[in-house]
């Protein structure tokens, strides 16, 4: 696995990530439903990037260069030195590791290069998986968000995580 920037050439799988309803189930909003929306955000990725607030990678396999998904930290506050996590995955990619080798590279990549001393993530309760490969990394609840998200037709629910940089080590 690496991590690369997004481009405009990578709109059609960007779509497929963001439009499969099982990738976004537990995501803040529902799938995508027109490719001119995965193009609106990677022009939004790229407008917040040149801001500083967003570091927005793309995974790919190593060996080829397909966006398998995406790792983000957002809201990136310098002055208060911190961020908040994000990633998603193309279903054909679950269960291989990508996620958890993309994970630790941004995190790492927040408290070295960045110099990050907190960053934070929110999972809705139900993605058991996601919540549970944060706590490996050291991540600690620090709350609960009842009916945090209006996804579709339903109310979500948030489980706030943090870690603090002299809680990391490498794993």
């Amino acid at each position: 696995m690496r991590l690369r920037a997004i481009g405009i050439e990578d709109v059609a799988e960007l779509y497929a990530v963001f439009s499969d309803p099982e990738v976004v189930r537990y995501w803040s909003r529902p799938p995508l439903t027109e490719l001119a929306e995965a193009v609106a955000m990677i022009e939004r990725y790229e407008r917040n990037m040149d801001g500083g607030s967003l570091l927005q990678w793309g995974i790919v396999r190593a060996d080829e260069d397909r966006l398998l998904g995406t790792c983000t930290l957002a809201d990136i506050d310098l002055a208060h030195q911190r961020a908040s996590l994000g990633y998603a995955l193309a279903r054909d990619a679950w269960g291989q590791g990508f996620a958890r080798e993309a994970v630790r590279a941004m995190i790492d990549y927040g408290f070295q290069a960045l110099e990050l001393h907190r960053i934070t993530a929110d999972v809705d309760p139900r993605n058991t998986r996601s919540r549970r490969m944060l706590e490996e990394f050291g991540f600690s609840r620090e709350g609960l968000q009842r009916e945090c998200y209006f996804v579709g037709d339903e109310w979500q629910d948030s489980v706030l995580l943090g870690l603090l940089r002299h809680e990391w080590t490498v794993r």
